[in-house]
């Protein structure tokens, strides 16, 4: 009787899914995080933006040092320290208001993350199906997404912006406990790869970059989604309402790539993906029709999930050993960490419109590098 590997457990696969989400609740939160430190704690965009690119830069840091250290430490352990020691940090944000110690605690909660970010990763890129596990961890997401942008805006409307870490600590300590009762051990990879003999593709480099250059053009334009609709006066309803359907559109593009994971080149998605990405984006930030607003703003994320599996699929058949799938935080943060401070004062010294002409810049840099991959021949994988 063959027995099912740790990965397509539902036990261990529900803790990986978890582990996802808080690893990335940064893509969902990101409009109410920016928001509410706008709106409730009186900073301006700059200001903002550099919280929570300070959080980025810890996990960015974090998930590298961990991606490296990926094959020498238990992932369960890293996974469960990092998830609760996230949640503590968050916690602790609900408690202050000043600049300093909101700092503090943003880079320390994101250190905290990327390590367990790392392990979660990681994990995935060594499962004997990369690309379909990614692609139910994007789904994850999704559903994630879809609740949290459907109740936070309303908690922090009611309770005040410390409503927004108040549920990222909990997402965190929930991530923590799946990691502590279920995080599976990694499914066994090819002997060449136990073995550390396996090769670092050129390819890969260019590939991390363009999922990077995708991460920061997303993080820009995504940080500011809700106060572009605030600030063009459609009115909070309208623009929570946004939310809630970006949410649901959100639940596609991960369970669209994994039914056209076999019948569609990945390489044509690397390379439309951008093109598609930079025309949402500029629609978004260049009209002032409620419109045009609502209905990029639903579909902004759908490029990046849909594009981001694909670029997993083939970052795990690339380097099978798992290193660089660990580092899956770092580089979709490495680009996201710069992107709200960046897309801030952007923002505060040329207008919302300034982002749309930056997001075709970036899109055309991620095409340059995506256009140097080739789209690599599946390899074998244990039974």
């Amino acid at each position: 009787m063959m027995t099912k590997p740790p990965s397509s457990r539902w036990a261990g696969r529900a803790a990986l899914l978890a582990g996802h989400c808080a690893a990335m609740a940064d893509l969902a939160a990101l409009p109410v995080w920016i928001g509410a430190l706008v709106a409730y704690y009186a900073f301006n965009p700059q200001q903002a933006g550099g919280l929570v690119t300070l959080f980025l830069g810890g996990a960015v840091a974090a998930s590298i040092v961990g991606a490296s250290l990926f094959h020498r430490a238990s992932g369960r352990f890293v996974a469960t320290a990092g998830f609760a020691a996230a949640s503590a940090l968050f916690f602790g944000l609900t408690g202050t208001s000043a600049y300093g110690p909101m700092a503090l605690l943003h880079v320390l909660a994101g250190v905290a993350v990327g390590c367990a970010a790392s392990a979660t990763h990681g994990t995935i890129g060594r499962s004997v199906h990369p690309h379909r596990l990614f692609a139910l961890s994007g789904f994850a997401l999704g559903l994630f997404a879809l609740a949290f942008l459907g109740t936070v805006p309303v908690l922090v409307e009611r309770f005040g912006g410390a409503a927004v870490f108040a549920a990222l600590s909990a997402v965190m300590g929930g991530a923590a406990l799946l990691a502590l009762m279920a995080f599976p051990r990694p499914d066994l990879p090819p002997p060449a790869v136990a073995a550390g003999k396996a090769d670092m593709h050129p390819e890969v480099w260019f590939l991390v970059a363009g999922i990077s250059m995708i991460a920061l053009n997303q993080a820009m334009v995504f940080s500011f989604v809700e106060r572009i609709g605030i600030d063009r006066g459609f009115g909070a309803p309208l623009v929570h309402g946004v939310l809630i359907a970006l949410g649901v559109v959100n639940l596609i593009p991960a369970l669209l790539a994994a039914v056209l994971e076999t019948r569609v080149n990945g390489r044509t998605v690397l390379l439309a993906g951008p093109v598609v990405q930079a025309i949402i984006f500029f629609t978004l930030t260049q009209s002032d029709g409620v419109v045009p607003y609502a209905i990029a703003a639903a579909v902004c994320v759908f490029p990046v999930l849909f594009t981001h599996t694909f670029a997993f699929g083939m970052l795990a058949r690339l380097d099978p050993s798992g290193r660089t799938t660990a580092a899956t935080a770092a580089m979709v943060m490495i680009g996201a960490a710069s992107g709200p401070v960046i897309a801030g004062t952007l923002v505060q010294d040329f207008g919302y419109g300034s982002l749309g002409i930056s997001a075709i810049v970036l899109a055309a840099l991620a095409v340059l590098c995506f256009a140097r991959v080739r789209a690599p021949r599946p390899t074998a994988v244990p039974a």
